[in-house]
């Protein structure tokens, strides 16, 4: 007989503190350096290069649905009480012995200057239960993907894990279950995480034949005989922590992530099945969903119809046919006929099982094969799992086998049926809204025709009042322009009367200028003239104020006035003679 070793992981947040004396490894020739290298070499190399948001990102994506609870972790020690209190008081006293003597030696050598001074700077205390820690985290459990024989002579590990212990049980209930036992165990851990109504147990005992004497005694034994719950035990190869940072939902080498199951509340490892997820998402082994007389999900009540959900569909490329739920985190992806993106999450996170929700066929990436054979009952329509045992089954093989060609038959029939009638919906949803599109548009198309109307009939107005102005100014653009013509002609008319007078100007400025020059003349002539009468009166006054013989030579005598070569001139003789015959005369 041949069984998988399990590993179990806590995925510890940021801020968590770490539970002492959790980690457990069965390889005792490999240091904690090389396993921890080993387990999360993959997920170094991952992460190696990334930036904090890619980090993030890849983390959330292997992650997926599932959230960070408190896990309590009690741990029971296989020493008496007595034992532990006496070892307590010897430790007790002995620290006692010694603060004692450091005390009197503190007083001996130096003596305090005040009373605040002898207080220390800490004070140690622990408030609460000493073997009852709390965490907060993921529960991660693997199993390996080698199988390891029962022999005696091969190695395998000296840890067991109950996978479920029922919540009815308590403490002093599991401490007498495993009493027989109670030498060879070193401790217990019972691990209790978000997981309903029941509790993981892990025991640690002295030596491997030890684990091996206790699982073939206690291993599908019930607990007691009152409850049909019986202890499922699974040899643990390790027990690790390591930081959410770090990497720990990673996929880790050779080793398979395993889902849980709603209905019995137990883990699944190597020896279930059947795995069977319903629409609403939840897993049960299909031994427990036979149990099950209902066609309600036993955990939400959620009817479970062959019709598939409107809801569901690709989270990648939002596709609805051909879908594939991831039974570890609860991703969602297309086939690999469509387009590969639940396989592309396996190569990703490496969660081997994913459930086709057409069918609830749950298929396992690592094998390439479907993980078991599902059978539509003829009670209920229920889905369930076959099972046959005997050489006297042939025929019901054979029956179950033309059962499960008709279920597929019909189901493919339905499923076609349920396609072009999603389709026709789908067309008629479509064209639903497409004619209310077009309601709604031709509304607001009559309330823009109603807007523009009153837009028109605001703009005709306005156009009368423009065009009434228009007119007007028209108007007074024709009388101005009238006026402007008279105003031309007028300046015209200005303009040759300007002309004309400018011209009698210049001839009567001419004229003033010719007549100023004979008075000028004039004027000359005349003052010639009074200075010649002047003269001559002048003259012949002094004249006949001289004597007679005086006069009568200055009679006989005669002016000769030069003549200059400038005014030389006609006028020049006649004038001295004329003023010689004054003379003569006035003699």
């Amino acid at each position: 007989m041949s069984v998988s070793l399990v590993v179990i992981r806590l995925e510890l947040a940021e801020r968590s503190p770490v539970p002492e004396g959790f980690q457990y490894s069965a390889a005792t020739d490999m240091s904690d350096e090389e396993i921890k290298e080993k387990t999360l070499g993959l997920a170094s190399a991952r992460l190696e290069g990334k930036g904090p948001v890619e980090k993030v990102a890849l983390l959330h994506q292997h992650i997926g649905r599932r959230e960070m609870t408190d896990v309590i972790i009690e741990t029971i020690n296989s020493k008496p009480e007595n034992d532990r209190t006496s070892e307590q008081q010897e430790a007790a006293s002995t620290s006692d012995k010694n603060s004692n003597e450091d005390q009197t030696n503190q007083q001996m050598e130096t003596a305090p200057d005040s009373p605040s001074k002898q207080l220390p700077d800490q004070i140690s205390f622990f408030s609460g239960n000493p073997s009852v820690e709390i965490v907060h985290g993921i529960m991660h459990l693997y199993k390996t993907n080698k199988m390891t024989s029962l022999k005696e002579d091969v190695r395998r590990s000296a840890m067991l894990c109950i996978l479920t212990v029922p919540a009815t049980m308590t403490s002093h209930d599991l401490v007498k279950f495993v009493a027989p036992f109670n030498e060879v165990i070193e401790h217990m851990k019972i691990i209790r995480d978000s997981t309903p109504n029941q509790y993981m147990v892990l025991i640690k005992f002295s030596a491997q034949a030890d684990a091996d004497s206790f699982y073939m005694a206690c291993n599908g034994r019930q607990f007691n005989s009152i409850e049909e719950d019986v202890c499922q035990l699974v040899y643990v190869e390790r027990a690790e922590i390591f930081k959410s940072e770090d990497g720990a939902s990673l996929p880790v080498m050779d080793l398979t992530e395993l889902p849980k199951c709603t209905v019995c509340l137990e883990r699944m490892d190597e020896s279930v099945n059947g795995i069977l997820t319903t629409l609403c998402n939840h897993s049960f082994h299909s031994q427990c969903l036979q149990r099950w007389e209902d066609t309600t999900c036993p955990v939400c009540r959620y009817c479970q119809t062959p019709e598939p959900v409107e809801e569901n569909k690709c989270f990648e490329c939002g596709v609805q046919e051909n879908l594939w739920i991831c039974l570890i985190c609860g991703h969602i992806g297309c086939g690999r006929y469509v387009s590969r993106h639940a396989y592309k999450h396996f190569e990703e996170t490496q969660h081997t099982y994913a459930m086709q929700l057409t069918n609830h066929r749950v298929w396992d990436y690592a094998g390439d094969n479907y993980v078991h054979r599902l059978v539509a009952s003829k009670t209920d329509g229920k889905i369930v799992q076959y099972e046959c045992e005997g050489d006297t089954c042939q025929e019901e093989k054979i029956d179950a086998l033309q059962l499960e060609y008709s279920y597929l038959l019909t189901s493919q029939l339905e499923s076609q049926r349920i396609y072009w009638e999603n389709k026709i919906v789908r067309l008629e949803k479509d064209t639903a809204e497409e004619i209310n599109n077009m309601k709604t548009k031709f509304k607001e198309t009559i309330e823009k025709y109603d807007n523009m109307e009153r837009k028109l009939n605001d703009l005709l107005k306005e156009k009368q009042a423009i065009e009434k102005k228009c007119n007007q100014l028209n108007t007074k653009v024709t009388k101005l322009s009238t006026e402007l013509t008279e105003e031309q002609e007028m300046n015209k008319c200005l303009r040759a009367n300007q002309a004309v007078l400018q011209n009698k100007i210049k001839e009567e400025e001419k004229l003033r200028l010719e007549t100023c020059e004979q008075k000028d003349n004039q004027i000359t002539e005349m003052q010639e003239q009074l200075r010649d009468v002047m003269f001559y009166l002048e003259a012949q006054q002094k004249i006949n104020q001289m004597p007679a013989d005086t006069r009568q030579e200055i009679q006989e005598g005669q002016i000769n006035i030069a003549s200059s070569a400038t005014s030389a001139s006609a006028g020049g003789p006649g004038k001295v003679s004329s003023r010689k015959g004054r003379g003569k005369r006035g003699k």
